[in-house]
């Protein structure tokens, strides 16, 4: 079988989140036909704040929307620790969360893909509403059946489709080879804000709870926040009811702060989010012609804070060992891997420690470090390690000039 191709390539990414439309722009630019598969009939609305740093700012400045990233940052101000009457424990800077004020952003997982998307939408086909059922590798390509519409050949296959990935499933096997639960679940839900919090975030903790809020766009909205431990859940991905119902048996009968009202607010949003978090740890991220970028193949976790800087540097890079391997994708699937292996491992290594710390199990570690918090110069400290860590780990990788290297061919 061969494993190079010289004609235009044509290539179905699965997932239009933020991966997605990420890898389609940079296949657009060379030469590629590019389809893409989203299983929800548009772009998904609502989802948590998200970071973009380190490599991931200099790729969007290459895309040329960096203005346009920045116009959406969040504003977020800082982190509030409260008790359970809602009365500060302590203030959070940015450092805490591993970001550089000015350098880094922080912007609404609607919003970044809102932006990539306008970046493709006119040279990308999209299939909304469907999925693919069935794959299977022949001498001219990749022959895929979908739950809808016709199916077709295409010259590779790329699984952009996130932690719960079909296309991982159907190449690689079963989810629960992959994935590696830290052994907490989370929800994020647009909600009124009705605390009335102003470019801000509060956090309530119990053992074994966080429960927050934080304001977004402009303070006419806000997000809420829970956090919870637990053993693995098994519940199907796409039942929201069933979701809404585990979270609040969960969070049970919780008197503090606001707890009750975010709860109740929870059950009215428009665009809840749950699940587990947990990190996709692969030893390959490719067979034949059909690869994986993003969370699919190496999710280090919403407690990373690294997420969405992995998918749109690993969507710059595949994209980028794909055009300068002149068609052979073996070649480009392995060069991809090489280059992002050590940022991979980086940024997950951020998530095993931070998802120790979003919730502490016992009241007497909640105690301690309610303590820990007013010993002088103790929080710098601790936020200078944080930030000095993130901003390694995000800079791991020094991102090649793939458009150079096509403009010269």
């Amino acid at each position: 079988m061969s494993k190079t191709i010289n004609r235009q390539q044509s290539v179905l990414i699965s997932g239009a989140s933020i991966t997605g439309p990420a890898l389609a722009y940079w296949l657009v630019q060379y030469g590629f036909k590019v389809t893409i598969v989203e299983r929800a009939p548009a772009l998904r609305p609502g989802g948590y704040a998200v970071d973009i740093r380190g490599a991931a700012i200099d790729v969007v400045r290459r895309m040329g929307i960096l203005d346009a990233v920045h116009a959406a940052d969040t504003g977020s101000n800082g982190l509030y620790l409260i008790d359970a009457k809602g009365e500060p424990i302590t203030q959070m800077n940015d450092a805490a969360t591993g970001n550089q004020r000015g350098v880094d952003v922080e912007i609404l997982r609607e919003d970044i893909g809102k932006i990539l998307y306008d970046q493709s939408k006119d040279k990308v086909e999209y299939i909304w509403a469907d999925s693919i059922a069935e794959m299977t590798e022949t001498n001219e390509g990749v022959s895929v059946t979908f739950e809808h519409a016709q199916g077709r050949t295409f010259d590779l296959v790329i699984g952009a489709d996130g932690q719960h990935s079909t296309v991982r499933r159907l190449t690689f096997g079963d989810e629960s080879q992959f994935s590696h639960s830290l052994g907490c679940y989370i929800s994020i839900s647009t909600i009124p804000n009705f605390l009335k919090l102003d470019h801000r975030q509060v956090v309530y903790n119990v053992p074994g709870k966080t429960i927050g809020a934080y304001s977004a766009r402009n303070n006419s909205e806000a997000k809420a926040l829970f956090v919870f431990k637990s053993e693995p859940l098994h519940y199907d991905f796409h039942d929201v009811a069933a979701q809404k119902k585990l979270l609040t048996d969960a969070i049970g009968d919780e008197p503090g702060w606001q707890t009750p009202a975010l709860v109740r607010a929870m059950q009215s949003s428009p665009d809840f989010y749950f699940d587990s978090i947990a990190q996709i740890r692969m030893d390959t991220w490719h067979k034949g012609r059909i690869a994986l970028v993003g969370d699919a193949a190496y999710g280090p976790s919403p407690a990373s804070g690294q997420g969405t800087s992995l998918a749109i540097v690993g969507a710059y890079v595949l994209a980028g060992e794909l055009q300068a391997a002149a068609g052979n994708y073996e070649q480009a699937f392995a060069a991809y891997e090489k280059e992002m292996r050590p940022f991979v491992e980086a940024s997950q290594k951020i998530g095993l420690m931070a998802a120790d710390s979003m919730i502490e199990s016992s009241a007497f570690k909640l105690r301690l470090r309610n303590v820990m918090v007013h010993v002088p110069g103790l929080m710098k400290y601790i936020q200078w390690q944080i930030n000095n860590m993130v901003k390694k780990a995000a800079n791991t990788l020094v991102l090649k000039d793939y458009r150079a290297l096509f403009e010269q061919k």
